[in-house]
């Protein structure tokens, strides 16, 4: 009766316990998004991050997005929007070009689509989209040695700033951080659990 007795009790804490030992762990955040696999995205680099750089990219950002959303916004097919923007990146070229010269700064630009384009850590919400070569224009202002700003084009996602986030380093931080939070609840879980245990055993005894 009494070893009947313990187990129902040790049975009770654990049940009672194990949503604890969970707290912290989701990787999931304020505005989290998966991106698809299949995905084109859209990645601008600013000619330094000098104020001036920094605000013509945001116009070219404005300029090439607003035009671009509206080209893929009911399209289903990943094929489709590759061959609808392979056919007019021509006139993402002129959006860029006007808005360099709407703004009187003589600069040159680059601007590609590419299936192998290099993109940063990025830490959005708490999910970190990692570094890697991804499909996607990639709009080069000037020199390039500015902070970048990307989205997610088709599937359309970029009413989400994902370069709004931290850098590579904060980004590894956080997710260490993250890690030694979760690994110190569970040891405090694992204590309390043993002093309980303990308690148990004495009053048996």
């Amino acid at each position: 009766m009494k070893k009947a007795l313990i187990s129902l009790i040790i049975i009770t804490i654990f049940i009672t316990a194990s949503p604890i030992t969970t707290t912290g762990a989701t990787t999931t955040g304020p505005g989290y998004q998966v991106i698809p696999d299949e995905a084109i995205r859209l990645r601008i680099l600013a000619n330094s991050n000098g104020e001036d750089d920094q605000e013509l990219k945001r116009e070219v950002r404005d300029k090439v997005n607003a035009e671009i959303t509206t080209w893929v916004e009911k399209l289903t097919s990943i094929e489709a929007a590759r061959q609808l923007i392979e056919r007019r990146i021509g006139e993402v070229e002129k959006i860029v070009a006007d808005t360099l010269e709407n703004a009187n700064v003589n600069q040159s630009y680059q601007v590609e689509y590419d299936e192998q384009v290099e993109f940063p850590t990025k830490l959005y919400g708490s999910y970190i989209y990692p570094a890697g070569t991804y499909e996607a224009i990639l709009i080069t202002l000037g020199a390039g040695k500015g902070d970048n700003w990307w989205c997610v084009l088709f599937p359309p996602l970029c009413f989400l700033d994902f370069a709004n986030g931290t850098t590579t380093a904060s980004a590894a931080e956080s997710e260490q951080d993250t890690t030694v939070q979760s690994a110190s609840r569970e040891v405090e879980v694992d204590f309390i659990l043993v002093k309980i245990w303990n308690s148990i055993k004495n009053l048996f005894s």
